[in-house]
Order: C-alpha cells, then structure tokens, then sequence
C-alpha cells in the first residue's frame, strides 16, 4: 500500500505539462488493460450469456 501512496504523491506533484501527459499515457494505458480483459473474457465464454441476450432482444 505505501508504493500508491507514494505513485499518488509523485502524481500530485507534476507540474501541469507533465501532469497533462501522465494522463495521456495513463489513459492509454488502461484503455489496453481494458481492451486485454475483454478479450480475454471473451475467449473465455464469460461474454457468451451476454451476447445471447442481446441477440435475443
């Protein structure tokens, strides 16, 4: 827990521009996290019940 508490302070003193592009990355970043969970739930069936059902709507 005292490396977040840390990344949180390292964060809360960035300068504008460079706060500007850790969003930039971080946004990135979690878009990419995102886009891995979903294809790995996808692959894995979890999506299957849900798909059935749009399909049934």
């Amino acid at each position: 827990m005292g490396d977040i508490k840390a990344i949180e302070k390292a964060v809360a003193a960035l300068p504008a521009d460079k706060l500007a592009e850790f969003r930039l990355w971080f946004a990135e970043f979690d878009g990419a996290a995102w886009d891995g969970q979903i294809e790995r739930d996808a692959g894995s069936g979890k999506l299957d019940g849900l798909a059935a059902e749009a399909l049934a709507d």
